[in-house]
């Protein structure tokens, strides 16, 4: 890279949305930088959220290492996490190329696939977070509300702690899919007024794209219990029922991606135990990205989609 390097990413339209091709440019590596040939990315509907933005898109990449800075260790095949949308805005995991910093460059652990690995660095990582950080335990029923992208790993994760797993969602059509991945019990909640379960819950993992009707399931709620809203709202409000919540002492705790010391553990527990996203692949090109945006729009992802470069 002495003399430095052009390399394709996909950008979203400022004005519509649209998806578009662009280029952007490094002179050459420096310190700890890392160039990065991108394989496979997850979509996330963080992405949806950034698409008029204006700025490179993706942050689930995975991708082989192919220069390193003068100040790096030896990597190989790595996995990429930072924060996304507010900085490096001409960087993405939806490019051929991309360079990071060494630091957040994640090994990927044998045995995971990298069209597996991609959706864990966010989704996984937002669900995992949750149940180590905040010290949930294999004694603990935990309730995961909604069936989707991150549900689904929400599921696999809280199941391969050893909790008691309950599962809500709007109808039974994803009963026996949940079930498969862990769930001890499952009810649908289209119309409920109300939800009769076996056990008071613990914890409760709400990964749904939309908030959902707090009253029914705070009535549900151990005291002390504590709820993680997971799922990006950027313009909602959080309204609560209140009595219910001061009364029992609940704790509603906001949770983000996981720090990068929560992220490796989360790659070597997957591993561990086998936990694989369920998956849908595009084309890592504009059309791709197009269409996967549709698929996402439309409820048809099932569940994460990943974008795949051409060999």
């Amino acid at each position: 890279m002495a003399k430095g390097i052009d390399f394709t990413v996909y950008k979203g339209s400022q004005k519509d949305g649209k998806i578009f091709q662009d280029t952007t440019h490094r002179d050459g590596l420096k310190g700890d930088e890392v160039l990065v040939q991108i394989t496979h990315s997850g979509l996330c509907g963080t992405d949806e959220h950034y698409r008029q933005a204006g700025h490179v898109l993706g942050h689930e990449g995975v991708g082989l290492v192919q220069e390193l800075g003068p100040d790096c260790s030896t990597l190989r095949n790595t996995c990429q996490s930072q924060w996304y949308g507010t900085g490096d805005f001409d960087l993405g995991s939806f490019a051929s190329h991309s360079v990071w910093r060494e630091s957040f460059l994640f090994k990927i652990p044998d045995g995971i696939a990298p069209e597996h690995a991609a959706p864990l660095m966010c989704g996984g990582a937002t669900v995992f977070n949750a149940l180590e950080t905040y010290n949930i335990r294999p004694t603990d029923r935990v309730g995961v509300v909604g069936v989707g992208g991150l549900g689904h790993l929400a599921i696999q994760f809280a199941a391969s702690f050893g909790c008691e797993v309950v599962v809500f969602s709007g109808t039974d059509s994803k009963k026996e899919e949940a079930i498969k991945l862990g769930a001890t019990e499952f009810y649908a909640t289209k119309g409920a007024k109300e939800l009769a379960i076996s056990k008071p819950i613990k914890h409760l993992l709400v990964t749904t794209a939309q908030q959902p009707d707090w009253f029914i399931y705070f009535n549900i709620l151990a005291p002390e219990a504590t709820v993680f809203p997971l799922s990006v709202d950027p313009i909602g409000e959080l309204k609560v029922p209140y009595m219910p919540f001061l009364l029992n002492g609940i704790r509603v705790q906001g949770s983000v991606v996981a720090p990068r010391a929560v992220l490796w553990k989360m790659l070597d527990f997957a591993a561990q135990h086998a936990i694989r996203p369920m998956i849908n692949e595009f084309p890592l090109t504009r059309e791709g990205i197009e269409e996967a945006f549709e698929w996402l729009e439309k409820g048809k992802m099932r569940y994460r989609g990943v974008l795949v470069a051409a060999q």
